[in-house]
């Protein structure tokens, strides 16, 4: 089990949504005397070119960050499930329509979408969450078919059809919890995936608008200054990077244990 990508993953999230308790300096408070201060025992992690703490808005860009990352990958992966689940089972022209739309969202760079579809709303958190989960369903969705088909080929499931049990029941009784594994996956996945789709964005300046605040727009407010005040940028940039990553090792050990059940 990936124990120390586990504890960095709950830290994060404590930090993120219990560190005001202990941390109170003001993430908005501006400092005219304070300007780029490097990391020292008054601002722990520096201020950026307005005097505000960069720790305090880590704090607080970190809820925005985290929030907008799991609202988007549930978002996209219920959508993957049950579009990928209804192809794999109906088959026929149903599996040829998903197809078809799968095909057409895939003809276009994701991130190139989500720059079309931002560039045509004001960005707010909820916003980007279902830009953010319409344009990474796709994945899920295909894995969820390949999988159901499997299933749909199997003895039983033939038998409950020709039973005439309730298709919805034999979705959710016997579908989804061998699909659930797969889901998980996909929604680790999904979270980093989308923490980085809103930090790009951010970044470019087409993501949270001031005066919200996530890691990725305190990482685009250090890019002016990387040359003098490193630590605008490379502290966000280290809260992006630890969740990123923690999340692929975790998911890497969920595949592995998916992948142990379908060998035995």
């Amino acid at each position: 089990m990936p124990k120390f990508s586990i504890f960095i993953l709950v830290f994060v999230i404590f930090f993120s949504f219990f560190g005001a308790y202990f941390y109170s300096v003001d993430a908005y408070a501006l400092d005219g005397g304070a300007i780029l201060i490097p990391p020292s025992a008054e601002h722990f992690l520096g201020t950026d070119r307005l005097g505000r703490d960069i720790l305090a808005r880590l704090v607080e860009g970190g809820k925005v960050s985290l929030v907008i990352g799991v609202g988007s990958a549930f978002i996209a992966s219920v959508i993957g499930l049950i579009l990928g689940s209804m192809a794999g089972y109906f088959r026929g022209s149903v599996d040829k329509g998903f197809v078809v739309l799968v095909d057409l969202f895939l003809t276009f760079p994701t991130f190139f979408l989500l720059l079309a579809l931002v560039s045509y709303v004001n960005a707010s958190s909820w916003v980007l969450i279902v830009i953010i989960s319409i344009t990474g369903w796709m994945t899920t969705a295909r894995l969820i078919r390949s999988e159901s088909f499997k299933i749909t080929s199997q003895p039983y499931i033939k038998i409950l059809n020709i039973a005439k049990i309730s298709r919805l029941k034999i979705l959710f009784k016997y579908y989804a919890p061998l699909l659930a594994p797969i889901y998980f996956v996909s929604f680790t996945f999904g979270v980093g995936g989308a923490i980085l789709a809103e930090s790009g964005l951010s970044f470019l300046g087409l993501g949270i608008v001031a005066p919200q605040m996530s890691w990725g727009t305190i990482l685009s407010s250090g890019k002016d200054v990387v040359e003098i005040a490193w630590w605008v940028s490379f502290f966000p940039g280290l809260m992006i990077f630890l969740v990123t990553f923690s999340l692929i090792n975790i998911s890497n050990y969920l595949q592995q244990l998916t992948n142990k059940k379908e060998i035995q």
